[in-house]
């Protein structure tokens, strides 16, 4: 890298936080507490279920559990579907931590002077919590939201709209996420340093072709440090 770096943008999901981890325990939980509330499916086959619900559907979509029901010839039964909300919701933030080296990390960037931002796909209020929930939120010069741009990743716009943010130009800015699809594709595309860290469940996923392909892979945050003392 001949451009010094002035800014570095995160992706949130499996980037800051094993969100992998935390939404396959929430819905085990929910699966769980609904068949304890009622629901007569075997567990496993639940599981499969809302899987597909939520392939189908996405995962803001707020009638997941609704769904289940309806997918296994139930009537709408509010106390079933509450015991899988309050269910999900509770494992949901309790396994909303950062990963152990996120919060170091992000201190020893910010005491080197570097400009830190979020680039991230969701609805504003969603992120916005994760964020917060996360204490991260005041780590950030900027956050830049789906929702808020009108644009998703691999959107190249999404990530100008950030860097403009930022004040720097893409050559001077570094795109940390986890999936080579979209944040390393999209970040690619704008002239970015773009670095994949292998987390979460598209840890194994490589490059497609070459404008999905980093110019680094990481394993865990702190190696980012490793990457900036080449600079």
């Amino acid at each position: 890298m001949e451009d010094k770096i002035r800014a570095l943008f995160f992706d949130i999901d499996d980037t800051l936080y094993d969100s992998t981890l935390q939404a396959n325990l929430a819905r085990e939980s929910a699966i769980k507490a609904m068949i304890e509330a009622g629901l007569d499916v075997n567990e496993e086959k639940a599981m499969s279920s809302l899987r597909e619900i939520v392939r189908k559907f996405g995962s803001n979509y707020s009638y997941h559990f609704d769904e289940l029901l309806k997918k296994f010839g139930y009537d709408p039964n509010p106390r079933i579907v509450a015991a899988g909300v309050v269910a999900y919701h509770t494992t949901k933030i309790a396994y909303l931590v950062p990963f152990p080296d996120t919060i170091p990390t992000l201190l020893r960037l910010r005491d080197l002077g570097y400009r830190l931002g979020i680039i991230t796909d969701g609805i504003s209020v969603k992120q916005w919590e994760k964020l917060i929930r996360l204490g991260l939120q005041h780590f950030f010069h900027s956050v830049t939201i789906s929702s808020d741009v009108g644009r998703e990743k691999p959107d190249p716009e999404i990530f100008k709209i950030a860097i403009k943010n930022a004040g720097c130009k893409p050559k001077e800015a570094i795109m940390v996420g986890d999936r080579p699809d979209r944040d390393i594709s999209g970040a690619n595309k704008v002239g970015m340093v773009t670095v994949q860290i292998a987390k979460g469940k598209y840890r194994w996923v490589k490059p497609r072709d070459e404008s999905e392909k980093p110019d680094y892979t990481i394993s865990t945050l702190a190696d980012i440090l490793d990457i900036l003392k080449r600079t």
